[in-house]
């Protein structure tokens, strides 16, 4: 949770919940609104609360969505350095999810990641491993 607590956020506002899903209730409430989730015995479930964001004056943007990503990638990041596997899960049924688990109200459900020790066999899908080209993903000005 610290690496999420120091992540950056526009003008470090922290709009943004961590859930830490561990009870077989809530366990249950996401198994049954997601179907990627890999046989985990936790997961962390990350909000992001608009009105608590910073706005961009000029075409009024905000940033919550962007600000529960950062601290959520840096979350995965520190899982990883822990030995403990995770993934970015965005498919699931976030309005249900929200029903089945009330805490979860006024946020906006960015991601879901179940986290726990990988099995030994454990590979990533074989659509990880694609990547652009650098020159499709940078350029100069």
């Amino acid at each position: 949770m610290e690496a999420a607590r120091v992540a950056p956020t526009a003008v470090n506002r922290q709009p943004f919940h961590v859930w830490r899903i561990a009870s077989e209730e809530a366990r249950a409430a996401v198994e049954g609104n997601c179907r990627f989730t890999f046989g985990a015995p936790e997961f962390l479930l990350v909000g992001a609360k608009a009105d608590e964001a910073w706005t961009r004056r000029y075409d009024s943007a905000n940033f919550a969505g962007v600000d529960a990503s950062i601290a959520a990638t840096q979350m995965m990041l520190a899982a990883s350095d822990l030995g403990l596997g995770s993934t970015w899960v965005a498919c699931f049924d976030a309005p249900a999810l929200q029903v089945a688990l009330p805490e979860t109200a006024g946020y906006d459900l960015v991601a879901l990641f179940p986290i726990g020790y990988p099995a030994p066999d454990a590979a990533p899908a074989e659509q990880h491993g694609r990547r652009k080209a650098v020159d499709e993903l940078y350029s100069e000005l």
